[in-house]
């Protein structure tokens, strides 16, 4: 079964959740941003070449103009393979563990994964970003050398940044695998 919802990011912006349950014991969430605006790619670009027309025209040097266009044209393709983030995914298998993948605007993905014997909880936390609160979903792992401890907390679509309307429909999804995997585990 497959669903998809809008929701909105910290800054108001539109992301699109969609949701595929495969089985009671997996799921997979892919939040995915607005793709590159042409707009504002024209605006970043007619900047700095019109800068760089000012230098030229003040200092009367060719190589100011070609300087600015390879630094516009590294700039983008540096942005769009590092930086711009099309889509997160999240899918959880509660035999097997957690992976999340983040899809650049290049095309290019960024795969992690963390196995099930190493989640201890999936939570929503809560943090101080651009002086107002925020909320992140985060997997905490659990410490091998003490049991009730956390050895570290992975945040979950951390370019995509939505609200926590959109975190709570994620959240339970994933409480529900969990139940489920410490049911069958602990069931002889």
């Amino acid at each position: 079964m497959e669903d998809e919802r809008s929701f909105s990011d910290i800054c108001g912006g539109r992301l699109a959740l969609q949701r595929r349950y495969y089985s009671p014991s997996c799921r997979e969430f892919c939040l995915s941003c607005p793709r590159l605006s042409l707009r504002s790619l024209t605006a970043v670009t007619c900047t700095v070449w019109l800068a760089a027309y000012g230098l030229f025209t003040l200092c009367e040097n060719s190589m100011i103009l070609s300087a600015a266009i390879f630094i516009t044209l590294l700039g983008l393709l540096g942005y769009l393979h590092f930086v711009k983030i099309d889509q997160e995914t999240l899918l959880i298998i509660d035999s097997l563990g957690i992976q999340m993948t983040s899809s650049y605007a290049s095309g290019k993905e960024s795969t992690t994964f963390i196995e099930m014997g190493k989640v201890k909880d999936i939570v929503i936390n809560e943090a101080i970003y651009m002086q107002k609160v925020i909320y992140y979903l985060c997997i905490l792992l659990k410490d091998p050398v003490e049991p009730h401890g956390i050895s570290q907390v992975v945040p979950v679509f951390q370019s995509a940044k939505p609200r926590l309307d959109c975190l709570i429909e994620v959240y339970r999804s994933c409480q529900e695998i969990l139940a489920h995997q410490k049911a069958t585990s602990t069931s002889p």
